[in-house]
């Protein structure tokens, strides 16, 4: 005979180690500043966070603590995304790099860490992107696959 008991107490055990698990997307402990733009910034970078693909570089979907539409993370060690930020003053050096991918300007920065930033150029809002230096091995890869939201919703001009 079958003990029911013993099976519907391993139930809620099993059903709440399963709800803790499905949680822990952002378990990992990255984090991001969020940035504090105006208002009309904030409404294209909320855009940009609908647009924004699921998938970068291969990896999910993984967004830094604390939540915000104006930050975005994929993979661990994660990309990060951050809209709104201040224009780099780097952006006044006329050696600066820059890239441009599919139709996207970026400014170049490597960081002392290995990791690289990049932050786009003649756009009405800057948007960050931070490739740690575990993940640089693939080159622009995350930049091609972020260049289609950034230009559906972010448009061209200069940034306030």
């Amino acid at each position: 005979m079958i003990d029911f008991r013993r099976r519907l107490i391993g139930l809620p055990a099993l059903l709440t180690l399963i709800t803790i698990a499905g949680c822990s997307s952002a378990d990992d402990g990255t984090r991001a500043a969020v940035p504090s733009p105006g208002t009309e910034v904030t409404e294209l970078c909320e855009n940009l966070d609908k647009a924004l693909p699921s998938k970068v570089d291969g990896q999910d979907r993984r967004d830094p603590e604390p939540a915000s539409a104006l930050t975005a993370g994929w993979g661990d060690p994660a990309i990060i995304l951050r809209c709104g930020v201040q224009r780099p003053s780097k952006m006044d050096d006329p050696e600066a790099d820059g890239v441009e991918v599919n139709g996207v300007g970026w400014l170049l920065e490597k960081q002392d860490d290995g990791s690289f930033r990049f932050t786009t150029t003649l756009r009405k809002a800057y948007v960050e992107v931070t490739i740690p230096k575990q993940r640089t091995g693939n080159g622009m890869a995350p930049l091609v696959d972020l260049a289609p939201a950034v230009k559906k919703t972010i448009p061209e001009g200069i940034a306030d």
